[in-house]
């Protein structure tokens, strides 16, 4: 059995279908239920799409090669039961009808597979034909290609069903594409616009229905109305894309802004010539470098605009460290396949589990009637199957897709001598698969780290009950005991109870050595359940444990004391989700080191599943599903799965794996050395969705850590009878804070308005590339469907809202630059006239710069870079680091505004001594606006005074006249503002007259005095608001400069990284993350210090002209009672 092949054959290299396979070869198909063998030609078609054949007649049948699961020859291969079929299909003289014999697997889940057997001359045919359908099935460009391969897909399949003379049958493209009548007519009309016939019974030669003619037939059908806008804003509403224009879509829209553009480049303008001669068929444009709708409709649908990183597909992750250290796709109860009471069990999911990518599969083994183990869900009515043929089906399967290692979980019943059968099976199965041994680079001893992965290819781990024979030591005694807790017994109401967790000692080892109860569902008594448990475990079985070895779970503090990383403990749902809630630090460091597995909970009988990411989020590795049911959660898992090559492995985030990192998983401020990111999804349109009339709509979903889950959250409205082409706006869905990105996951899910799924997608946050990008859906099983959906994709870093700016600016400092323009420009257009003057505009004089370097001399700002960080946590160091500067920071005076007629006025308001603002007001009552308005009242007094002395007093006016004049020059003092005009006396002699006269000059003084404090309260406020807006503009060009100053310095770091050739591509990334990150922290806290500056600074300017505007109405209302009381007195004298 050691022959058996290993290879894993998943690659995503392109579809090369072999000669031979295109050309085609001459097979007997059979099948049990029809009794009869069918000569056929069997053909692949030259792009790997499709396995098709014809037979005599000239009838095509075609499988869709994604659908397939396995192909099989030889001894794994199905021959007929019956004598006179194995007559009927055995051709040619050489080999055995089974080397001969080419069975391939396909079906819509793990449980519903059908079998096709074809049986050809000779055993080397056979082999041709397996390994290349195999290859071409599991490379995984069927799943991930772009949009325009699966239009391409689309087009084959009408191909390949032409009529006998080899024309295309009108009504095979129209009952592919719609059913409801309404919809047929929308088919037959893109026929027409596309110049092809539309009659039912209308026929269509292959030569004028080539892909091009497919697919302008596709865009008539589905006008892509918002690629057209899209299209248009971008040229202006012209008809081409110039390459300049399309460098700018690419570099802005595109291009995902966390990148470091050392090491990914923006793209230029050979680049962006490139793509249009690719993707732009008019050669007029092409040869011009320009870009019309229908090549800018290619590209986003092309493989150059994927909606996940290509390298997220392929092998990403570092497979070198400790098997502790990656999530491991496990299956829970794997014999079933379907309830868990009365399913029934197989020995075929077992080979399809481990070809969808599950590394970890449970065998529940009994004793047999014949003495024979056979594998069975213990007390139910689960039907039997045999223990050897599940163990043939593992070595089969087991490396087919997946090279890495593969744990069977064991729950053995078995009395010794069928115990020492299932390992002597084990040996001569697996043969040099089996791991039986430690190596001897990862000894079995306290503090030693498991072996990874890579060490372990093509190995099979067996995790049983291990025998230990020092029972009389304490900690022996718990090595002793099984991984799982005592079964649950169900009690009369039908409740399970599951066993304490916090059980110790060697008195009670004993009691606890049992099944988790996992196969014990319901329906036992107590004595069943306590027949139910474990055996003890054989020497033979016991010698081949080594690296899982399954103890029943005491404490996390007994664990780390025992500090054997090769013991591993089982939870079930429940057990895990309490510990989770009670100790969720302690849980996630536990499993930094050791194993643990988490399976449903016994009352779970319908085979239903939990969701993984609950547990994921606590770094538990072995979190077992029921694979026969495609829910929901196992949708989530195998979708999750399917990154990193589909090896069944994912390694956990740095921060689950390091001892120096803490992780709360129920943490909803940002991790200590994680940078939050936000996500925006808009769901445009969807393509090709159903050919139902009905109507559709998309919801986006988030799974990660509770923090960051929204789930039945954000929806598209309903686009009503349409799932041809729907539209459904442009409303964003905005995940605001993503606390942990690695972890996150986004699930984008069509249904119908019923509610019917049709289809989904599961995509890694990390991994998602930002713009214009189509995501092609798949079903609950992850196959691929010919639906999609157009997204707009938005990420970056997160940062609160008032710090967005910044962050944006960080990243872009020129983009930032210009957006602050364009708004001075909006703003200028709406304070056309209430903005400050020209010529009092603040000015940045040179003491306000000298200031400035100072503060940035002080500060000490150095370029950051990541060797000089300690190790482990960098981005805690930068911030502690400016909270410092922070907390040092000496409030300096504020920022001087050089105004012509303020400037004096300026430096003294700012003071707060009672001195520095009586001089204040001093100065403003000699400004300029009162000196005018005195000089003003003074003409109208005299004025009044000439014409009461030329109408009453001739004799003495020219003593008035002359005495008025000094007056006048006395008064220009503001401190005289309130004294009556020399002369009053003289008035008052003339009776009524001279009241009367002495009436019109105290209005007159009143309405000075209020114009003159009007105006000097106005100045004021006037005076504030130009020095707050200086201080505005000063924090404005300091955040400028913190900007520019920290993107150079970013720069020069990531040059300088560039340089160091001595590092691998991840640790460069790594480092250029801590980098990028560091910036954006610096200059965040950085502009938190200086808005902390400027604020006690803006606070300080308005103390000071709040007093002073308080002086001057207590100035304001003494003037006015003096003046009052002048007045008065003037007219009783």
């Amino acid at each position: 059995m050691s022959t058996i092949t290993r290879s894993a054959r998943v690659s995503l290299k392109p579809i090369e279908v072999p000669k031979a396979l295109q050309e085609g070869e001459k097979f007997i198909k059979w099948d049990e239920d029809s009794g009869t063998g069918l000569p056929v030609t069997l053909r692949v078609d030259p792009k790997g799409y499709f396995l098709y054949w014809t037979d005599q007649n000239m009838e095509v049948e075609m499988l869709d090669i994604a659908t397939i699961r396995d192909v099989r020859t030889g001894g794994h291969a199905k021959v007929p039961k019956d004598p006179k079929i194995r007559n009927v299909v055995l051709i040619g003289s050489q080999g055995s009808l089974e080397e001969k014999t080419v069975t391939v697997c396909h079906g819509a889940d793990f449980v519903n597979v059908t079998f096709i057997n074809f049986c050809c001359t000779r055993k080397e045919i056979a082999q041709l034909w397996t390994e290349g359908l195999f290859t071409m099935a599991y490379n995984l460009n069927q799943l991930n290609n772009p949009t325009i391969k699966f239009l391409e897909k689309l087009h084959t399949k009408i191909t390949l069903k032409a009529d006998k003379s080899g024309k295309i049958l009108v009504k095979n493209i129209v009952k592919l594409l719609a059913q409801n009548k309404e919809d047929k007519k929308r088919v037959e009309k893109a026929l027409s616009e596309s110049g092809l016939p539309t009659g039912k019974n209308d026929t269509i030669s292959q030569c004028k229905f080539q892909f091009e003619d497919f697919f302008a037939f596709y865009k008539n059908l589905t006008q892509r109305t918002e690629v057209q806008k899209i299209f248009n804003n971008l040229t202006d509403g012209k008809p081409h894309l110039s390459a300049n224009q399309l460098v700018e879509f690419l570099n802005v829209v595109q291009r995902d802004p966390r990148l470091n553009e050392i090491l990914h480049p923006y793209a230029d303008l050979q680049r962006a010539k490139d793509l249009i001669k690719t993707y732009e068929h008019n050669k007029y444009h092409q040869q011009r470098s320009q870009l019309t709708f229908d090549g800018f409709l290619r590209f986003l649908m092309s493989e150059d605009n994927p909606i996940v990183a290509p390298n997220k597909l392929d092998l990403c992750d570092d497979m070198e460290q400790p098997l502790a250290h990656y999530f491991i796709n496990s299956s829970h109860n794997t014999y079933l396949t379907g309830h868990q009471i009365t399913g029934k069990s197989s020995v075929e999911i077992y080979r399809q589990s481990l070809l969808a990518g599950c590394r970890c599969v449970e065998l529940d083994f009994w004793n047999g009637r014949t003495d024979e183990p056979v594998i069975v869900h213990g007390y139910t009515f689960v039907p039997e199957i045999s223990a050897k043929e599940v163990l043939e089906a593992i070595a089969e399967s087991a490396f087919k897709t997946s090279d890495y290692p593969v744990i069977l979980s064991f729950e053995n019943h078995c009395n010794p001598r069928q115990q020492a059968k299932i390992a002597n099976y084990c040996r001569e199965i697996f043969g040099d698969m089996l791991l039986d041994k430690p190596l001897d680079s990862h000894q079995l001893e306290p503090g030693g780290e498991l072996p990874p992965p890579s060490m372990l290819r093509n190995k099979i781990i067996i995790k049983n009950k291990k025998k230990h024979h020092h029972h009389h030591k304490k900690d022996d005694s718990v090595a002793s005991e099984e991984s799982e807790p005592r079964p649950e017994v169900p009690q009369g109401n039908g409740e399970v109870i599951a066993a304490a967790l916090t059980r110790q000692g060697s008195s009670e080892s004993s009691d606890s050595e049992s099944s988790s109860g996992e196969e014990e569902a319901g329906g036992v008594d107590s004595a069943v359940g306590e027949d139910a448990r474990e055996t003890h475990a054989g020497a033979e079985i016991s010698a081949l444990v080594n690296y899982v070895q399954p103890v029943h779970f005491s404490s996390f503090e007994n664990s780390e004391k025992k500090n054997r990383f090769y013991e591993m403990s089982s939870f079930d749902e429940k057990q895990a989700t309490t510990l989770l809630k009670e100790r969720p630090i302690e849980f996630v460091n536990y499993n930094k080191h050791q194993l643990s597995r988490v399976y449903p909970a016994g009352t779970r009988f319908d085979s239903s599943n939990f969701m993984p990411q609950v547990f994921w989020n606590a770094g538990c590795q072995l979190v077992a599903l029921n694979y026969q049911t495609l829910d929901l959660a196992m949708q989530l898992n195998l979708g999750t799965y399917e990154y990193n090559r589909r090896c069944g492995y994912l390694l956990k985030p740095e921060f689950m794996r390091r001892k120096d990192r803490r992780l709360d998983p129920f943490a909803e401020s940002t991790v200590d050395g994680i940078i939050a990111g936000t996500l925006s999804v808009t769901v445009l349109s969807g393509q090709l969705l159903t050919d139902k009339r009905c109507g559709t709509y998309v919801e986006v979903d988030m799974f990660g850590l509770p923090a960051d889950t929204v789930r039945k959250k954000f929806r598209t409205r309903v686009a009503p009878n349409n799932g041809i082409n729907p539209v459904y706006g442009e409303e964003p869905f905005v995940f605001k804070k993503v606390v942990l990105p690695e972890l996150a996951m986004i699930r984008i899910a069509a249904h119908e308005e019923s509610g019917r799924l049709v289809g989904h997608r599961v995509l890694p946050v990390l991994g998602l590339c930002p713009g214009y990008r189509h995501v092609n859906l798949r079903t609950e099983l992850g196959l691929p469907l010919p639906a999609s959906l157009l997204l707009l994709v938005v990420v970056k870093d997160y940062v609160p809202d008032r710090l967005s700016e910044l962050a944006e600016a960080l990243a872009n400092p020129i983009k930032y630059q210009s957006e602050l323009d364009k708004r001075e420009h909006q703003l200028a257009k709406l304070t056309e006239d209430t903005d400050v003057p020209s010529e009092a505009r603040p000015e940045r004089p040179e003491r306000a710069e000298r200031h400035e370097r100072h503060d940035a001399k002080r500060n000490n700002v150095q370029p950051i870079r990541a060797e000089d960080a300690p190790e482990g946590s960098p981005l805690k160091e930068a911030v502690l680091e400016t909270k410092k500067l922070i907390e040092n920071e000496i409030v300096s005076s504020p920022v001087p505004v050089n105004d012509k007629n303020s400037h004096e006025t300026e430096s003294k308001t700012n003071g707060t001594s009672d001195e520095s603002l009586a001089e204040a007001l001093e100065a403003l009552l000699s400004l300029k606006v009162v000196r005018s308005k005195q000089e003003d009242l003074a003409r109208k007094l005299d004025a009044l005074r000439r014409k009461y002395d030329k109408e009453k007093k001739p004799a003495t006016s020219k003593f008035y006249v002359s005495n008025a004049k000094k007056q006048l020059q006395k008064r220009l003092s503001t401190k005289n503002i309130t004294e009556p005009v020399g002369g009053a006396e003289e008035g008052g002699a003339g009776g009524s007259a001279g009241a009367e006269w002495l009436q019109l000059e105290r209005e007159l003084r009143l309405k000075c005095h209020h114009a003159v404090y009007a105006a000097l309260e106005k100045h004021v406020r006037q005076d504030q608001h130009t020095q707050m807006k200086a201080l505005a503009d000063a924090l404005e060009v300091d955040k400028k400069e913190i900007l520019t100053r920290l993107a150079n310095s970013r720069k020069e770091d990531v040059k300088a990284l560039a340089k160091k050739t001595n590092r691998d591509k991840d640790e460069i990334n790594r480092i250029k993350r801590e980098i990028h990150s560091q910036s954006v922290e610096r200059g965040v806290a950085e502009c938190c210090r200086l808005e902390q500056k400027y604020a006690v600074k803006r606070e300080q300017l308005a103390r000071a002209h709040d007093r002073l505007l308080q002086l001057l109405l207590k100035r304001r209302e003494q003037d006015l009672l003096e003046l009052e009381r002048m007045c008065g007195e003037a007219g009783e004298g």
